[in-house]
Formats: C-alpha cells, structure tokens, sequence
C-alpha cells in the first residue's frame, strides 16, 4: 500500500466498504440526554432502528465535531507504520471538524518530517464524501502516488453530485435552515424540498415539489440529466430509515439508467439528527453538482 487513506464517520459508508477498502475512520460524536456517543466504533454494528425511533420522538441531540485527539491518533497510528496520509474530510461548509483535522495535521507534522501528509476538504456529505473515498482508493490501487491521488481528487471535486430530498420539514427547521412558517406551510401542503450540496459545500434547496414520490422522481430525473456514464459508476444512496423507498430508488436507477451496482446504507447518527427520518439521497459523478 503505497499510502493510508483516513476520513470521519460522516462518509457514511458501511463497514463492509471500510473493510475492503482498507481505510481508517474518525468518528464525530453526539449526545443524548448528557451521554456522549461515538458515530462510528471499528467492527460495531448500530442499532439504527432504535435511534431513528429515537429521533422520530423528535427527542434533542446534540452532535459535535470530531475531536483533535482522534484525530492526532489516527493519524500517527500509521505515521509511525512509515506510511504517508490521505486525508479526506467532511465538508468544511457543514461542520468545523475539517479545520480540526488541518489544525491537527499542522501541528503532526513536525515530528514526521519525513512523512507526507495531504488534506482534502471534500466539501461533501454523508456518501458523497463516501464516493470521494471510494475514488480515492480506485486511485491508490491503480497506481497512482499520494500527490497524484489528491491532484485527481482536487480536479474532480465539483463533479462528485449529491442530490436529496427530506421527508419531515421539522429537522431542517429545528437546524435553522427553514424558518417555522415555512415549516408548517410545507408540512401542510405535503411539499417537498429539493436540496443539493453546492460547490462551496453547503447545503442549498434546488425547489420544491408537492409529495413524496414525485420528489424521489426527482431526484432520479435530475441524476439522468446531470449523470456522466452512468452505467458504468457505483452509485452511492443513503436513507434516513426508510429502506423500502431507497430500494425502490435503487431499481428504478438501475432500470431507467443500466447502472453496475447502488450501494445503500443508513444516514448515519450525527447528519440525520439535522436531516430527519426519512431522508433519501443519491451520489453520482456528474457534469456539475
């Protein structure tokens, strides 16, 4: 292995996937009633049943960035095997746990002089930043060097895609990104939002659309319009405890498109604390995001 590969738990991706593409995790953290949970515990199943009933109870988390500590000991964990780092972090536009990452990589880096160490703000979410890293180990087995690695990765960025949809306006409200009004209406009205992570990594509605399915449409639809051979990529979707939907999703992309594989895992605990039940989206490469 000609370098490691390290993100945080806010990739989403299934352990199965952490296993085969031998990466190391940092977890983010949350707390419920005073108790602080890590997101992600190496060879740990969750019981995402049980939060997301949690969190249908609309019951207050809090969630945290990942801490300088973890990340100081993943990093040297392989510093000191004489390997040099890959960093990918969630988007800096979300959350603070990239700048904790650079700080801490900043401060490493005196002591492995000898060592490279590269950072890359994915300015992504839950699998889109998951996608990045899928890509970034496709690289490394290819051949590619750590620099050449996060060139590609660099140069690419705005064409990893992340559309989605939520289906209770409540979690968007309660994280300030809908104002109450605009909540009550649309909760009224069954409408749906259309959101997508924008280039400078940040959350952004694209419109709206009044129920349910015709939002998940959607989504599909736009994935066709914006997709680059998608028959050919591993699609990326996520589910805020909604399985029989994204499934529904996944057979309709694979229809619609002739698409290889849609790998499908739960949000994980700290973003759909602000996303909410229900939540579905798709990652993809794409012309634009």
């Amino acid at each position: 292995m000609s370098f490691s590969i390290i993100t945080d738990s806010c990739a989403n991706l299934t352990g199965a996937q952490i296993r085969e593409y031998d990466i190391k995790v940092v977890s983010l953290t949350y707390t419920i009633n005073g108790t602080e949970y890590l997101g992600y515990i190496e060879g740990e199943e969750f019981d995402y049943k049980e939060y997301y009933a949690l969190l249908r109870s609309k019951e207050p988390i809090k969630t945290s960035l990942v801490s300088y500590e973890r990340v100081e000991t993943a990093l040297k964990a392989e510093l000191d095997k004489g390997n040099d780092v890959l960093y990918l972090s969630f988007s800096s536009a979300l959350s603070g746990s990239c700048q904790v990452a650079r700080n801490c990589i900043e401060d490493i880096k005196e002591n492995y002089k000898d060592r490279e160490i590269i950072l890359i703000d994915t300015l992504q979410a839950s699998m889109g930043q998951g996608l990045m890293v899928k890509y970034a180990v496709d690289k490394r087995n290819e051949g590619l060097s750590l620099k050449e690695t996060a060139a590609w990765l660099e140069e690419n960025k705005q064409n990893f895609v992340a559309l989605f949809t939520v289906d209770d306006l409540f979690f968007l409200k309660r994280g300030g990104r809908l104002s109450g009004a605009v909540a009550v209406v649309g909760t009224i009205l069954n409408i749906k939002p259309l959101l997508h992570v924008d280039n400078e990594g940040r959350l952004t509605s694209t419109g709206t659309i009044r129920g349910r399915q015709k939002s998940i449409d959607a989504l599909i639809e736009k994935m066709g319009q914006t997709g680059i051979d998608l028959k050919n990529q591993d699609i990326f979707m996520v589910h805020g405890d909604c399985i029989e939907e994204a499934e529904a999703a996944a057979q309709k992309i694979k229809d619609l498109y002739g698409v290889k594989s849609v790998t499908i895992n739960y949000v994980d605990q700290v973003i759909s604390s602000h996303s909410g039940p229900g939540t579905l989206a798709i990652f993809f490469m794409g012309t634009e995001r």
